[in-house]
């Protein structure tokens, strides 16, 4: 028996399923994470930059107060924060007491709307 390309089932991509908030969490923690793994290149620049001589030093001060340096480590702190978060709504799903789908869809909530509040005052701050 054979099938046409056109009667065979698609496979589950992004575009199929109904974007809810375990789902955007979910894939955010996926990305906070690649973040925070791309950083750390950044970071060990960084900490040699600081740590080298007085020129080293200054430059490295530049280069972080700078808007550029500002908004790469406004955007770090934020994929940490969210990825540690979401990290511990992780454990707590893994555990059991989150297991419900109005619990998933809450505490999803609460992760995503407390990374929005952070990101809104390390930019404050930054």
């Amino acid at each position: 028996m054979s099938h046409s390309r056109a009667e065979r089932p698609l496979s589950p991509r992004l575009s199929i399923y109904r974007w809810r908030a375990p789902m955007l969490a979910s894939l955010a923690h996926r990305v906070s994470g690649l973040v925070l793994v791309a950083s750390v290149p950044m970071y060990l620049w960084f900490l040699e930059g600081l740590t080298g001589d007085e020129a080293s030093f200054r430059h490295m001060l530049q280069v972080l107060h700078s808007p550029g340096g500002r908004l790469v480590l406004g955007l770090v702190c934020l994929a940490w924060f969210y990825h540690l978060l979401n990290g511990i709504r992780f454990l707590f799903v893994d555990a059991g007491w989150l297991e419900t789908r109005p619990a998933m869809r809450v505490s999803a909530r609460i992760v995503l709307w407390s990374a929005l509040v952070f990101a809104l005052v390390i930019g404050g701050l930054l």
